[in-house]
């Protein structure tokens, strides 16, 4: 059979692992002794989604499977004797316990159970048709349990860890199970199966959220196969009583211990961070490290002198956390399994790394938030605002802040917490959706209040008032919230805020309300006012202007303006269409019958050359 691209792959990374084992036999004796751990039913799955099982082909997995064990055995380096003779030699012990030992060597009975197990697979389809084959499947179904056993006792030696022995407990349970089934011997059927689907409960339990679809998957596949087990032993026997039967006989004894042992591996080889009452697996080395640099981020940022100090490590920190961001994504797209939501977990549906996405993420905008409002503390140290002018003193000479700039970072921090809120997987979330809004109010009536003194410098009083009673507003409601932002609380500022905003409100007032009066006092006093208008056209207000005395005064325009006159009509003799005339027909049938008509041909040949008549004579 013809060796597809990915096989021949598989076999170029096989043989550059082995080249790099051969080159690691000169270590030293006392190498410390390696621990495998081989995830069993994620390796069967993935190969069987990727060479025909997707499709229900049988028989290219199984072609797939004895390719797979042929190039294992060559690499390792465990032929089963030459061309002309065959030796058999299967994986033990000894293999394992080897110094250039490789975790490879308990593929071997793996596939050779799943070779032999499509096969019988295979022939349950076609017993459909030929009821004879049956009997091959039940052959088939045995070597497959043979081959089971064999990686089960590989398992359960030391050299390999709890996950691994659970795992091909399980996977020698689940094909006896299917043997049993076959048989129609309900009750170790039933046995069996319960035994795999027990096991795969509790790795499902141990493992971090996104390994555990493929165990919760195998569980609900084994459910129908022990329902029909349980309705052929009869409602006397209960299959969970005789998996307890078992159990004090010592089978599954020390399941508890080696879940525990499992989850203890678990926890010490990946890092849990917890974000929002969830824990979450952190499996990218880069997220690991640069979790463990910003726990002390905060005080290092209070330690360091002046603002731009402090700006310069949280960029350098918003770097490191975009590097941490691209190695979650780079690993959902090299597993697409890690897309899939799961219905069970928390209540975004998201997946382990997914939410580890949504919290990397959430942790740069808030960095992002923290420099912008560095940036805004730095900035108001030299704000030119008439409210607080004694702050321009203290800072000496420079270039001064206008309020607009601090508006315009005011919105820079609103898109923020825009984005914040629109977070992947955090839309159905209430109480983060609370606060995200309780912190867009705040920062919105700190924008309001600068727009507000950028009114007031432009003398704009009634819509510098109007600004102070929205931003007033915002900080009431901001302030008054029962769901305050946890990392941002801004409540003592916004009280400060509502208090300042009382005197500038009042003061503003009172300038609009003067400057009212002050237009008043032009009107009755006649004060000397400029006007754009010329004189001719405001001879009806009386305005004291002093250019009418200099030597271009504003009296007339020399030049009118254009305007649009009526044009001249345009007749049309439309009447002529509609006149009738008298008849001609008299008069021109007295010309036909005149002199000329009477000629004939003779007088139209003789005009023709020139003959006749008296011109011709006289010529």
């Amino acid at each position: 059979m013809v060796e597809s691209k990915a096989e021949k792959a598989e076999v170029g990374r096989e043989t550059v692992a082995a080249g790099k084992e051969d080159m690691e036999l000169g270590a030293p004796a006392e190498a410390p002794v390696k621990v495998f751990t081989v995830e069993i039913l994620r390796v069967i799955k993935d190969m069987q989604l990727q060479h025909g099982l997707r499709h229900g082909d049988f028989q290219r997995y199984r072609g797939y499977c004895s390719r797979r064990v042929k190039r294992l055995r060559k690499t390792l380096n465990l032929p089963q004797g030459d061309r002309r003779h065959y030796k058999k030699r299967n994986v033990t012990l000894a293999n394992l316990e080897k110094v250039d030992s490789d975790e490879r060597f308990l593929h071997i009975p793996l596939m050779l159970a799943e070779r032999t197990w499509s096969y019988a697979m295979q022939l349950r389809q076609e017993s459909n048709t030929e009821p004879r084959k049956r009997f091959h499947l039940i052959e088939k179904l045995r070597k497959s349990c043979v081959y089971a056993l064999q990686l089960q006792d590989l398992c359960a030696s030391d050299r390999c860890d709890a996950r691994t022995k659970l795992e091909a407990e399980a996977y020698s349970a689940w094909i006896h199970g299917s043997l049993h089934f076959e048989l129609a011997l309900w009750k170790s059927a039933a046995e069996n199966l319960k035994k795999a689907q027990v096991i795969y409960e509790n790795l499902a339990q141990a493992m971090p959220e996104e390994e555990q679809t493929v165990y919760r998957a195998k569980v609900e596949e084994l459910k129908p196969s022990l329902r029909y087990c349980a309705y052929n032993v009869g409602e006397n026997a209960s299959v969970n009583d005789l998996l307890e039967m078992r159990g004090q006989a010592g089978l599954l004894g020390n399941l508890s211990h080696l879940v525990a042992q499992t989850k203890a591996e678990s926890m010490e080889a990946f890092q849990m961070t917890e974000w929002r009452g969830r824990s979450v697996t952190v499996r990218p080395e880069k997220v690991r490290l640069f979790l463990l640099s910003i726990q002390e981020l905060n005080k290092s940022i209070e330690k360091a002198k002046d603002f731009p100090t402090k700006i310069e490590m949280l960029e350098n920190v918003l770097l490191d956390c975009k590097d941490a961001i691209a190695a979650i994504k780079d690993e959902i797209k090299q597993d697409p399994k890690l897309r899939q939501n799961t219905t069970e977990g928390g209540s975004s549906g998201l997946i382990g790394i997914q939410y580890l996405l949504a919290y990397m993420s959430y942790t740069r905008l808030k960095l992002t938030l923290e420099r912008n409002l560095l940036l805004v503390a730095q900035a108001k140290l030299t704000l030119d605002d008439p409210n607080v002018a004694e702050k321009i003193h203290l800072t000496g000479g420079g270039k001064k802040t206008k309020p607009q700039d601090l508006s315009r970072l005011y919105e820079i921090i609103l898109q923020n917490v825009t984005e914040m809120q629109q977070l992947s997987g955090l839309e159905g979330d209430a109480s983060y959706q609370e606060e995200m809004e309780t912190l867009s109010l705040s920062f919105r009536a700190f924008r309001c209040y600068y727009i507000a003194i950028t009114l007031v410098a432009m003398k704009r009083w009634r819509e510098a008032v109007a600004m102070y009673e929205r931003s007033k507003k915002y900080a009431n409601e901001a302030a008054g919230s029962k769901t305050p932002c946890k990392d941002f609380d801004l409540r003592n500022e916004l009280k400060q805020l509502v208090a300042t905003i009382e005197g500038c409100k009042f003061s503003a007032h009172a300038y609009s309300v003067l400057e009212d009066d002050n237009a008043d006092d032009t009107v009755l006093f006649g004060k000397s006012q400029k006007s754009s208008k010329p004189l001719y056209e405001r001879l009806s207000h009386y305005k004291e202007d002093a250019t009418l005395n200099s030597r271009n005064p504003n009296v007339y325009k020399l030049i009118p303006e254009m305007e649009p006159i009526p044009a001249k009509p345009l007749f049309f003799d439309l009447a002529l269409n509609f006149v009738d005339f008298p008849s001609l027909d008299d008069k021109i049938e007295q010309k036909a019958t005149g002199k000329g008509a009477t000629a004939g041909m003779s007088g139209f040949v003789k005009g023709l050359f020139g003959w006749g008549g008296s011109g011709g004579a006289t010529k």
